[in-house]
């Protein structure tokens, strides 16, 4: 079956975005920060945000129940833009690369609603995506089937019909791939540049047979 369009997760594979960045210089003991990140400012309660909750009441609760830390947790959004340390220059060219063939670009990322418009202000290579689901705005999130339909009904308004065989889904967290794949999609585990590029060739894209 013809691939009709192209889906992209953006963290870990078009952004290098990662609490360390901003924490290394905050605790600059690797023992503690990671402890910290693990136990206090985790990946499951900055979830939470992407999923819908606001900054401030994440932020509000979180202090609440530690307010030890508090100048450290009020620091994971306030200081928000020190953890996007920029565009993963190799995820952005296949993304050229695909847009140049004039694949149909799509995205689909788990992203806070607050703090999207920062790489959206700041990032012109979003501009090649046709439509970017975000997970904080629809208040659903991988990989969570319901997020999927609602990007499979959002593809469709451009092409209309498309069949989830038709889709090819890139993110570099497997259990996001093994949802994707569930509902039909291709789905490329996104673990290099290079080998998401041949994949891709696989399926007969960017010049692939």
């Amino acid at each position: 079956m013809t691939i009709r369009a192209v889906v992209f997760d953006f963290g870990g594979v078009l952004f290098d975005w990662n609490p360390h960045h901003l924490y290394r210089q905050l605790i600059p003991d690797d023992t503690r920060r990671q402890w910290f990140l693990d136990t206090i400012c985790t990946q499951a309660w900055n979830t939470r945000q992407d999923a819908g909750r606001t900054l401030a009441e994440a932020t509000r609760s979180l202090v609440a129940e530690h307010p030890e830390h508090a100048p450290l947790i009020e620091a994971y959004y306030g200081r928000w833009p020190e953890m996007l340390r920029g565009q993963l220059d190799d995820g952005v060219a296949l993304l050229e690369d695909l847009h140049q063939a004039q694949m149909p670009l799509f995205g689909l990322t788990n992203w806070s609603q607050e703090t999207f418009p920062y790489a959206w202000d700041n990032y012109p290579f979003l501009q090649r995506f046709r439509d970017i689901v975000v997970s904080g705005q629809e208040r659903q999130i991988k990989p969570d089937a319901e997020i999927y339909h609602t990007t499979l009904q959002r593809i469709r308004a451009h092409l209309p019909e498309v069949a989830p065989q038709e889709l090819v889904f890139i993110d570099d967290h497997a259990p996001n791939i093994v949802a994707a794949k569930a509902l039909g999609w291709n789905a490329i585990h996104h673990q290099s540049a290079a080998e998401t590029r041949r994949q891709l060739q696989v399926l007969g894209l960017l010049g692939g047979m």
